[in-house]
């Protein structure tokens, strides 16, 4: 880990990007966002509403089950369960997975974030062209930073954990130190 000037970088996570530059551009900072299991404020909205669902779709395959009804009923609650799991507990797990392969770099002209399902997804914001950029300070130091516009999208309970409709660094560290980087980059360019 190397400190360039406000912030960090990480010459292992600068290799990644190196196939994805041009001459002669070159990596300023590197970032990668919180690890493990974590809350969101969003879930504030989204565990509530997933309890109840899981809770209902569960109550129902056990009375299908239980009151003999024909097999069409039995397969027609199955998908209604698994998405019930899948959004009280499967999702955090999924979320954890994609940050885990997620990571960010800063060149002089543009940010990349390279991740996804896949981890091979890239995503380029050019900084010369970028018309808004949002900064969310967090705890410890950490921040998210937006590349465009906040969107009902990008944050609440409508916010996609896996494609967000803004591109962002989220929850990085030294964020501030990040933010001021990525300013001082516009400028320049």
């Amino acid at each position: 880990m190397i400190r360039k000037g406000a912030a960090l970088m990480n010459c292992d996570v600068a290799q990644k990007f190196q196939p994805y530059l041009t001459a002669p551009e070159s990596v300023r900072w590197t970032g990668r966002p919180q690890q493990g299991l974590m809350l969101r404020t969003s879930d504030a909205f989204v565990i509530p509403f997933s309890v109840l669902w899981c809770a209902f779709a569960i109550f129902w395959e056990t009375s299908v089950i239980a009151g003999n009804a024909p097999p069409f009923f039995v397969l027609w609650g199955v998908p209604f369960v698994l998405v019930g799991l899948y959004i009280v507990v499967g999702r955090f797990f999924v979320d954890a997975f994609v940050r885990a392969r997620t990571y960010y770099a800063l060149t002089d002209r543009s940010a990349l974030i390279l991740g996804g399902l896949s981890g091979d997804t890239l995503t380029s914001v050019n900084l010369q062209s970028l018309q808004e950029l949002n900064f969310k300070p967090a705890n410890h130091g950490r921040g998210t930073i937006m590349f465009g516009p906040e969107t009902p999208f990008t944050n609440g309970f409508f916010r996609s954990r896996y494609a967000p409709a803004t591109p962002a660094f989220q929850g990085v560290e030294d964020a501030a130190g990040a933010y001021a980087l990525i300013q001082q980059q516009r400028r320049a360019a």
